[in-house]
Order: structure tokens, then sequence, then C-alpha cells
């Protein structure tokens, strides 16, 4: 016997949601799948929290920081990453999320789905065109950030643990790494 699941399109997936069908329960769409999202633990929550509030210090109105909300994606994707920084497009938001061509780059702080975000994650923002992914390893305490996108992939990997940090989008703008990783004793 042949084992066919059933794929999700962003319209129907839209539709579902309207009609309350996932209510409550933390999913996300990836290629036409979807996946549920594992709790969120204290460090997680944490490091989140207080990076996007150190980002829009930083940033003021340039940017609008959406921490935890939809972005959606031409390849039958839509999910809520941890830290999205987006163009400040106001209401146009009350129409759509965020497409790939609004977006500057996105975060994902990782311990429980380091895999999947190392992986499948970084693959569907690549093949959307997003221009740069990062991930806070909160398991080795690194920012993985992933740049030069060539035929749908990234094909540059920098790994910071101290300094500074200039988004492509933002080459003048200096982040401490450390601001994002947090400080270890």
């Amino acid at each position: 016997m042949t084992v066919t699941t059933y794929k999700w399109t962003i319209e129907r997936y839209h539709r579902a949601i309207e009609a309350g069908i996932f209510d409550d329960q933390p999913i996300e769409l990836l290629h036409g799948d979807l996946i549920l999202m594992p709790p969120e633990r204290e460090p997680h929550a944490y490091y989140n929290s207080e990076a996007a509030d150190y980002l829009r210090t930083l940033f003021g109105e340039q940017v609008k920081i959406r921490d935890a909300k939809p972005i959606t994606l031409p390849n039958d994707s839509e999910p809520a990453p941890d830290i999205a920084i987006v163009k400040p497009l106001g209401e146009i938001y009350l129409e759509h999320h965020p497409y790939p061509e609004d977006i500057y780059w996105v975060i994902e702080f990782s311990q429980a789905t380091l895999s999947k975000d190392l992986n499948e994650k970084k693959q569907i923002y690549a093949e959307a065109g997003i221009l740069e992914y990062w991930v806070v390893n909160l398991r080795t305490f690194q920012l993985q950030v992933f740049r030069n996108l060539q035929n749908g992939q990234y094909t540059t990997e920098i790994i910071l643990t101290t300094g500074t940090i200039s988004p492509l989008a933002f080459p003048d703008v200096l982040i401490q790494v450390q601001r994002l990783i947090g400080f270890r004793k």
C-alpha cells in the first residue's frame, strides 16, 4: 500500500483557519504540510523577547519587528519565524502577511527544533528568496548566519559567538552578537 499525504495550499490553509479548524493549535505550514510547533521553553521565550526588544531599539521605525507572526511564502509555506524583520508597510498587513519581497531577514531561536530550523526551514526560506536567515543556536550559544543566495540555496554560513554583524539590508547598522545569543557566566 502506498501512503499519500494531503498537501495544503496557502488558500486552503487560510480557509481552514477562517473556519476555525485549527483554533488553539500551534501549527505552521511548511511545503504544504501542517507542522505542530512544540511549546516554547523559558530560555527560548527569554532570548526571543530580549532580541526583539533590542532590534526595535536599534532600528526604530525603519523596520517592523514581528515576533512569532506568520509570513506567506510562494512554496505553500506559511511559517511563523521567531522574528521577522520586515518593511514597515502599515495597514497592508491587514490584507496579507509579509511576502518575501517585504522581508529583510528572519531569525529563529532554536533548541528543540534545531534540526528543523537548520534544514527544512533554511531550505524553505532560501527557496522563497529571503536574502538572509539567522539561527540563534541555544545549544551552543552561537549565531549561525546564512547568506548569498544562489539557485534557491544559501551558499555562505557564518558562525559567530562575539563581535558585531550588519544585516545585508542595513550595512551601517552594527548588531552585537551577544545581545542575540545572551551572555553566559
